[in-house]
């Protein structure tokens, strides 16, 4: 290999590695991606990853070494250029394409504009809202409300892509925003659940998925990027809970305390059918190309639907175990049967099990005192279904071992 070579391939490594960050990648994973495709191109790499910085150490066979540092933003999930970009892989390696084709493709899917427009994104946010106030099971107008709130902060997410001060506190002044409204609603509606409405409203920005992953890293012994991600998402949870405490104190200012008149719960089959409705928005949400979503929302139902049968056997919180087991089985299948990412089905599917929302129910109940819900033992019942979720995704891992690193 002559230099020349060495700095094209260098340069698509780092550029690979760049994108795949972006794409939302959880760092052990892209690590490990990263050494393949590098040996696959007779380079040594050596990398760290985490949710903030990037470090490259890449080696000629004349052993000169090249190091890169990167300081980068936490990624967002995109699975449809994450797709894309295992696909553009697959073609360089297979040699269907140049290393300059692969570096202009890279180039063409990182500055790829969001495939399903601001409307349907739009929609995908209120109805997501909407099924999750569905599987909270609390009322038809919790689920109603949620679903205009979660319609009103897209238009946050819209205008933070747009204007950097937004996006420095978009999470806590759309939650701020949303309590208000959700206490402007309750005089005109008195059976909705305020906290419910609200948690609904802002689902999008829980953090579950994130503590997860960072549980995830943690235990795969990526100590940096796991206690980097879970310090992240707890400032998130922080940021989230200030704004409804905040959002409630004014609503109820100008509002005054409202009178709360409990409705009638939702039917089992309304609850049921949230879930391949939220599976179905989350879509959208994480950019999911139509040829993966039938697959990403069959990773929900299986998700789900497991996660209930073991709880009927062993409780709530063991069944997110047999959950968690079985989508990262379908997922790891799902990878060898398509030759595409397990990460486009499993994280569709995770997302129906992590206990984000209950972490915000935890939190509320340890500094308010008061519960949103009839679930005693939450902080308990938080710590356990992260370990069964990890666990579940481990053991999956031995069953059915993965072929496939993103």
């Amino acid at each position: 290999m002559d230099n020349e070579q060495f700095l094209e391939k260098r340069k698509f490594i780092i550029k690979l590695g760049k994108a795949l960050h972006k794409f939302g990648t959880p760092a052990y994973r892209l690590e490990t991606h990263l050494q393949t495709v590098s040996r696959t191109l007779g380079i040594e790499g050596y990398f760290l990853i985490s949710p903030t910085s990037m470090t490259f150490v890449l080696q000629h066979d004349t052993d000169q070494e090249y190091n890169h540092v990167a300081r980068v933003k936490p990624g967002e999930l995109d699975l449809g250029s994450l797709a894309r970009t295992d696909e553009l892989v697959d073609e360089l390696t297979s040699g269907k394409r140049t290393l300059t084709e692969a570096l202009d493709r890279l180039e063409e899917i990182a500055n790829k504009p969001n495939p399903y427009g601001p409307a349907l994104t739009c929609f995908s946010f209120g109805t997501s809202a909407a099924a999750f106030a569905m599987l909270m099971g609390t009322g038809w107008n919790d689920v109603f409300w949620s679903g205009l709130l979660g319609l009103l902060v897209y238009g946050f997410v819209y205008r933070a892509e747009r204007s950097t001060r937004m996006a420095e506190v978009l999470e806590p002044f759309a939650t701020i925003v949303c309590a208000i409204a959700a206490c402007a609603i309750a005089r005109i509606d008195p059976n909705i659940n305020i906290p419910v409405v609200i948690l609904s409203s802002i689902i999008i920005f829980i953090p579950g998925l994130a503590l997860t992953l960072g549980l995830a890293e943690l235990a795969a012994r990526d100590l940096i990027s796991g206690t980097a991600r879970i310090m992240d998402a707890s400032m998130l949870l922080f940021k989230l809970y200030f704004g409804a405490v905040l959002g409630m104190a004014i609503g109820k200012a100008f509002f005054g305390e409202a009178i709360h008149i409990e409705p009638e719960g939702l039917p089992r089959w309304a609850i049921w059918s949230a879930v391949p409705i939220l599976s179905m928005a989350l879509v959208f949400i994480f950019k999911a190309r139509i040829q993966d979503s039938p697959w990403g929302v069959l990773a929900g139902i299986v998700a789900f639907f497991s996660a209930m049968l073991g709880g009927h056997f062993f409780g709530d919180s063991v069944g997110i175990f047999f959950g968690a087991l079985a989508v990262g089985v379908y997922s790891n299948l799902y990878a060898r049967w398509m030759k595409a990412p397990a990460s486009i089905a499993l994280l569709q599917g995770i997302v129906i099990l992590v206990p984000g929302s209950k972490t915000y129910i935890g939190l509320n109940a340890l500094i308010s005192g008061e519960t949103m819900l009839n679930q005693s033992h939450i902080g308990s019942q938080i710590f356990l279904i992260f370990m069964s979720l990890i666990a579940g995704l481990i053991f999956a891992n031995v069953v059915v071992p993965p072929r496939r690193t993103l």
